[in-house]
């Protein structure tokens, strides 16, 4: 990965079929050009675009210094779909994603995305068939609990990841344990935006602990 020259390529190349087993490995030259190596030719970000489309999972490395920089350019493939005109990411949501760099939620966030988009994407038929149903006129509403349900469900997954609060869960202290989280909601839309409210109550009160004790151990090791 060190060499900044391009490696030659004659004539077309034959793609190569991958397994699904490894990614593609895709370099990124000084003169921003992409070269994948599966198939020995330079590629686009519309060929990038597409092969995240038909489920090809690739990695790109910055051809010089050896870094991963696929997270930059998956950046810059959205950036560039949403600049054709094909907007997906609501003005409200990035300002919201925004607003929680350096928040105390930050580290919760990244998974929660994560899970909600595979159950998104493994419902897909499911809320297919809520917008056939709102154009026709039924009563979409037990399709959308039971959305809200998956969805809290997903949220609960992610705090239940995010390292902290998975200390917490097993730590016991006074009145119980500070780690467990409030009980599942109760079914509709009013129980699961109240339980959700008592659970990120319940975060910012642990995170606040965890944030006082850190403070504490560094005051005792400065004197």
């Amino acid at each position: 990965m060190g060499d900044e020259r391009p490696p030659e390529v004659n004539g077309t190349a034959v793609a190569k079929k991958t397994t699904g087993e490894a990614p593609v490995t895709i370099k990124k030259y000084a003169n921003r050009r992409l070269y994948n190596t599966a198939t020995s030719s330079y590629v686009t970000l519309d060929h990038l675009c597409q092969m995240v489309k038909n489920g090809e999972d690739f990695v790109v490395y910055d051809a010089k210094t050896g870094d991963d920089i696929t997270r930059s350019v998956l950046t810059q493939i959205i950036f560039e779909e949403e600049g054709k005109g094909q907007n997906l990411l609501p003005i409200r949501f990035l300002r919201q994603l925004i607003r929680f760099y350096g928040d105390q939620l930050q580290g919760v966030l990244p998974n929660y995305l994560e899970l909600s988009m595979e159950s998104f994407s493994k419902n897909q038929e499911q809320v297919k068939s809520v917008i056939t149903e709102a154009f026709s006129g039924k009563n979409p509403l037990r399709t959308f609990e039971e959305m809200a349900r998956q969805n809290f469900s997903l949220f609960e997954r992610a705090i239940r990841a995010f390292p902290p609060f998975a200390a917490l869960r097993v730590a016991t202290g006074e009145g119980g344990a500070p780690g467990e989280l409030p009980p599942p909601p109760p079914p509709g839309a009013e129980g699961e935006i109240s339980a959700l409210r008592a659970q990120i109550e319940s975060m910012q009160r642990q995170l606040d602990g965890i944030a006082r004790k850190t403070e504490g151990d560094k005051s005792s090791d400065a004197e």
